[in-house]
């Protein structure tokens, strides 16, 4: 009984890490669900200011995305609601792929 338990559990064990890549944040997907209505499709603005070709770091773009700016007529003042750390990884990372 203890061995097919222990098998079971190994099965599922390897069996979440082959699947959990497929579940990790689609960056692209986020940002077109999340921020293309206003920085536009492609990046280069819309409503939004461009993020195309942006200066930031992803980790300034993670920080912006998951905690906001405080300062006056900054984007984002506070952090985009619905999105994980992991999300706003991946949508800075998609960000920067923009040229």
């Amino acid at each position: 009984m203890k061995i097919k338990l222990f098998a079971l559990f190994l099965v599922l064990t390897l069996a979440l890490t082959v699947a959990l890549p497929a579940f990790a944040a689609d960056g692209a997907a986020t940002y077109k669900a999340k921020c293309a209505s206003c920085h536009g499709p492609d990046g280069a603005g819309k409503i939004g200011p461009a993020v195309k070709g942006t200066s930031l770091s992803e980790a300034d773009i993670t920080a912006l995305l998951t905690k906001g700016n405080d300062a006056k007529k900054a984007p984002h003042k506070k952090a985009l609601a619905g999105l994980t750390d992991d999300d706003a990884k991946a949508v800075a990372a998609y960000i920067k792929t923009l040229k």
